[in-house]
């Protein structure tokens, strides 16, 4: 346990202790920060104090906190009308919105796209896509895999076992397997020298050859940089022979770009800097700055689902898609390539500090979705979970927001409109708050 004490201002204390009689206990919350207001990569509590926010609502925020234009997208979208369910009427908002995203779609092929509300929600929706569209009924996930809540999307999660713990029997059907992660495989190379095939020859190999017939899988649902489970970077051999690989056996490659897209790693999506096209793409948090939505972007020729097969009330929710047609707007002129600039900043500010840190195991990511691994040694790269957490709270003490991912990863997910000088005066509090950490544990 952490011997810091992280005291709130009088008005924080009272939210906190009015929060704690009303709302679920199943929420985490690692330190007593309550907003009041945001600008850009910059909050304030309510008791005045400033932060800089590097978790952006869990990647959320692409646009950074209240940016002008999607304030005024949603306000102008919000005096014409609130709601109109895309389900059962035409909805405008949601067609000009399902357009755009057929334009940016990471495949050539025309899209077509379902609205829902959540990245779960997406996820459920893609695997029910996947049965309906193959006739299949079984799927690959990969262990360290974070895919949602709900009960079909919780059958594939595997981040951590609390997430999972009393809520079996789950969604039959998902064999999970290794997520490629070169910095602790889990499977022997058995002398081969490339990670990424190693893990596609044991799917191949002996999943399909024991577990379940290649010909009875529907599809491979894959996050292209693993978020929840640590900020992992596969091999570069892995998504180009996923493809392969479904292309083979006419299995659907589905790519869960929940937190991995809308130009968080520096492209539209994350499965673009390997160059491969995915069959279903499951979007949301980024989307929309904040607004709550979730889209499935399939190829027209796999969503060929009829009439009441699916549907959402809130789904496409037209000030929602105002607000992604705005921060889509605000991508495009810049900050996609903003993302790319500054996460290279950013990953040479963490590299930097490898020297001075004996926690640093290994700073890795795309674009602004970076993570940092601490371990107890780099010799045998055991997990520091403790001081992960104690460096959280030393860098909130510092006045800077993190969260945690994996075993034992920070991850550094700011804004998508972070500015050099902001990105430097992070890097300085967390450099502090590391030391601070590494004194108290190390």
């Amino acid at each position: 346990m952490s011997n810091i004490v992280l005291t709130p201002g009088p008005r924080a204390k009272a939210i906190i202790e009015r929060d704690q009689k009303v709302i679920t206990p199943s929420y985490m919350r690692d330190y007593p920060f309550v907003i009041d207001h945001g600008k850009g990569c910059e909050v304030w509590d309510v008791d005045g104090n400033r932060y800089i926010d590097f978790t952006s609502g869990i990647a959320v925020l692409s646009t950074g906190h209240a940016h002008p234009r999607v304030v005024k997208a949603i306000q102008e979208q919000a005096a014409r009308y609130l709601h109109m369910s895309g389900t059962d009427f035409y909805e405008p908002m949601g067609v000009k919105l399902a357009e755009k995203l057929d334009e940016i779609a990471p495949f050539q092929e025309q899209a077509r796209v379902y609205f829902c509300n959540s990245g779960t929600e997406a996820v459920e929706a893609a695997l029910k896509l996947a049965r309906y569209y193959t006739g299949r009924a079984q799927f690959i996930g990969f262990i360290g895999g974070f895919h949602g809540r709900t009960m079909g999307a919780l059958a594939f999660t595997s981040s951590k076992f609390k997430q999972r713990a009393d809520y079996f029997p789950m969604m039959p059907g998902v064999t999970h397997v290794p997520y490629p992660d070169p910095y602790r495989p889990l499977l022997n190379l058995d002398g081969q020298k490339d990670y990424g095939e190693r893990v596609l020859e044991y799917i191949e190999g002996t999943i399909f050859r024991t577990i379940v017939p290649a010909e009875e899988v529907a599809g491979i649902l894959v996050e292209p940089i693993q978020g929840e489970g640590g900020y992992i970077v596969p091999p570069d051999s892995f998504l180009p022979g996923l493809r392969a690989l479904c292309d083979r056996h006419g299995i659907l490659l589905i790519v869960d770009e929940v937190q991995s897209g809308m130009g968080r790693t520096g492209k539209w999506w994350a499965v673009e800097h390997w160059g491969v096209e995915p069959d279903i793409v499951c979007s949301a948090k980024g989307i929309a700055s904040g607004m709550p939505l979730g889209a499935v972007i399939a190829r027209e020729s796999v969503m060929t689902w009829g009439r009441g097969a699916q549907g959402s009330t809130f789904g496409g929710n037209p000030v929602a898609c105002a607000a992604a047609l705005a921060t889509i707007e605000l991508l495009e002129e810049g900050y996609i390539a903003n993302a790319a600039e500054m996460g290279e900043f950013l990953m040479d500010g963490l590299e930097e500090m490898i020297p001075r840190h004996p926690s640093i195991g290994q700073v890795r990511g795309k674009g602004l979705m970076v993570g940092i691994e601490l371990v107890k040694s780099r010799k045998t790269k055991e997990p520091a979970p403790d001081l992960m957490h104690e460096a959280i709270l030393h860098s909130f003490d510092e006045g800077l927001l993190l969260l945690s991912c994996g075993v034992s990863a920070l991850r550094f997910m700011p804004p998508l409109n972070l500015t050099r000088e902001i990105a430097a005066e992070a890097l300085q509090m967390f450099d502090r708050a590391l030391s601070k950490a590494e004194a108290a544990l190390l």
